[in-house]
């Protein structure tokens, strides 16, 4: 049962992190790995080559970079929608690939679920906050994803309990968000286009 469970927080927390910070999350479980903190499941023990790692460090770097500058980050994000979504499907499968293939197709859904969620949130998020000309709300916005997204890591590999609280939190905050957020869109969109 401890066995399932880790592996459950392990897929749930690499699908939502890699929808608001992919490369951090591919980079960080890698590490993590290689070093001995975690053990990932056979199919995700690429993460731990140099190569793999080299590749996620270097695309880190540019999303680190990319997020802090306003309108950069939009345009960032909106790339990504196409990539951090099925990634997130990927990695769910992958963390519950070892348990059989009924529980990597609904790993895959969930996965794919948590970080479209994920994503949605943080890119409609930043959107709204880039209309303020000053960059400190955007600097303050993306140095809080990031340190979410380590946490939100710690907690899937080493306190599933403390995830699974941390994901119904921020979904039902997300919930809460989602229709101010498209309201808000909306009043950018309308502003933009006059």
């Amino acid at each position: 049962m401890a066995e399932t469970l880790s592996a459950a927080a392990l897929a749930g927390g690499l699908s939502w992190a890699s929808g608001i910070r992919l490369y951090m999350t591919l980079f960080i479980a890698g590490w993590f790995g290689r070093s001995g903190w975690i053990d990932l499941p056979p199919a995700l023990d690429v993460l731990e080559s140099p190569w793999v790692m080299a590749v996620t460090g270097a695309l880190l770097l540019v999303e680190f970079l990319a997020d802090k500058v306003p309108g950069i980050d939009s345009a960032w994000d909106a790339v990504q929608t196409f990539i951090r979504v099925p990634a997130g499907a990927v990695l769910g499968a992958a963390a519950l690939g070892q348990m059989g293939p009924e529980w990597s197709a609904i790993a895959a859904l969930l996965g794919g679920t948590l970080a479209a969620g994920a994503h949605v949130t943080k890119a409609g998020s930043r959107a709204l906050i880039n209309t303020s000309p000053e960059p400190f709300s955007n600097w303050g916005a993306s140095f809080t994803e990031d340190v979410t997204v380590l946490g939100g890591l710690w907690a899937a590999f080493f306190h599933p309990w403390v995830l699974f609280a941390f994901l119904f939190i921020f979904f039902a905050i997300a919930l809460w968000l989602l229709p101010k957020l498209w309201r808000g869109l909306r009043w950018l969109f309308r502003k933009l286009s006059t």
